[in-house]
């Protein structure tokens, strides 16, 4: 049974509802249940945001998670904040561009050191770090197609901003590679 929890922190402005969301609505796209939740911070860009989401073939009985499966950090005080929470053995991916690798809880979890913010630099654009993450996760939890997740780009971008589709696609693959 295909079936994941995860949690996706950073601080405002880092693109992890974008994210979140992107993960819904591929798992609704590749025919799973999904749930997702954004918890804000006091303030928005620059103040904590984090988000779960529930991806499974079967129907999901809650959507609120204690101990997640799987943990998207893009900054310190969320690897601070909800690495304990983490299953044993569940699957970490760490913005080792903001938080230093020796505080990954290796024992226990399978982290993934992925330098988001400086792969979405080489690709021209910064803040796409949250695509590079997003990328990474599902390579490394294998829980939906990458084509899936690709394309649902379109279902959370704004039309407006439709033309860096391509870009954030890039972003995607380039943290898929990262940990494949």
């Amino acid at each position: 049974m295909r079936y994941i929890d995860s949690i996706i922190a950073g601080f405002g402005g880092q693109g992890v509802m974008l994210i979140g969301n992107l993960l819904a609505y591929a798992g609704m796209k590749d025919g799973l249940n999904v749930t997702y939740i954004p918890v804000y911070g006091p303030e928005m860009r620059g103040g904590t945001a984090n988000c779960t989401v529930v991806l499974s073939e079967e129907d999901i009985g809650s959507p609120i998670i204690l101990r997640p499966k799987s943990l998207i950090a893009m900054n310190r005080p969320s690897l601070d904040k909800f690495q304990q929470r983490v299953q044993d053995g569940g699957i970490h991916i760490i913005n080792s561009s903001l938080i230093d690798m020796e505080l990954a809880d290796t024992e226990r979890l399978k982290c993934y050191d992925v330098p988001c913010n400086e792969i979405a630099d080489e690709l021209g654009n910064t803040r796409m770090a949250n695509m590079v993450a997003i990328g990474a996760f599902v390579q490394a939890s294998g829980i939906i197609p990458l084509d899936a997740l690709i394309g649902s780009l379109e279902n959370v971008i704004s039309p407006r901003y439709h033309k860096l589709i391509p870009a954030n696609a890039e972003a995607i693959k380039a943290g898929a590679k990262h940990v494949a």
